[in-house]
């Protein structure tokens, strides 16, 4: 028990090492929500034209530039990613975080778009008619009627795209950007305590995912109780 409680002093009292976790924890989490915006907002574009040219054939051009865009981001490491924007697409810009943040939000936009398209094309069509016999135009029925719902259907998948999002944060230390992971490092390399740095950083990242899978499933259970939940309403 005494080991324990010099190894903790050692790792996290002393010279205020705790505060390595505590500002990698916040680097962790601006860069995993702006991320996930970003790749809503691209994923929501790229799902619509997709969506739009596999139905009406309209958009070729940008559906062939959205499908080489899939291609080469669900192809390659998230890591290689993050190291050409570093240093070959951003290498003039100054902010790691900016950088990391549409590194990871372009990356996170290839899997959201597919997963939304899913939803979108889970969605009656019969839905898009109705809308545009009442006068909506095409992308005002798939902004008010058909993403909202194909949304809520795919829900548990972008929350598991988020989750998946924030743990892959942990290499940004490869840019130097001190996150969680990296915070745990640099305390190791400070104490050469190797076991209560790396597991603390994991106990953290457990706790993270359990909160918002906990979340998440309020969240599916008020859109059910309400009525709003058109997987199960159909089922």
């Amino acid at each position: 028990m005494q080991s324990f409680i010099d190894d903790f002093n050692l790792c996290f009292v002393k010279n205020g090492r705790w505060e390595y976790l505590l500002n990698g924890l916040g680097v962790t989490l601006e860069v995993a929500l702006a991320a996930i915006v970003l790749g809503l907002a691209i994923g929501f574009l790229v799902a619509v034209i997709r969506s739009t040219h596999d139905k009406f054939g309209r958009f070729p051009v940008l559906d062939l530039i959205a499908k080489a865009y899939l291609a080469v981001i669900r192809g390659t490491p998230m890591v290689v990613q993050l190291l050409i924007t570093y240093y070959i697409i951003l290498r003039s810009v100054d902010s790691k975080i900016l950088i990391a943040i549409l590194a990871f939000g372009i990356n996170s936009g290839a899997y959201q778009a597919e997963i939304i398209r899913a939803g979108i094309v889970s969605i009656d069509p019969g839905q898009m008619e109705a809308a545009r016999a009442l006068g909506l135009s095409y992308w005002r029925s798939m902004l008010r009627i058909i993403l909202p719902q194909a949304v809520r259907n795919v829900l548990p998948a972008l929350g598991n795209e988020f989750i998946v999002l924030m743990k892959d944060t942990s290499i940004v230390g490869y840019i130097a950007l001190i996150d969680l992971a990296k915070g745990g490092d640099i305390i190791r390399s400070q104490t050469y305590s190797v076991y209560l740095p790396y597991l603390t950083v994991a106990g953290i990242y457990l706790v993270l995912v359990l909160t918002f899978t906990a979340l998440l499933g309020r969240l599916e259970r008020h859109l059910r109780s309400t009525g709003a939940d058109p997987v199960h309403n159909n089922s």
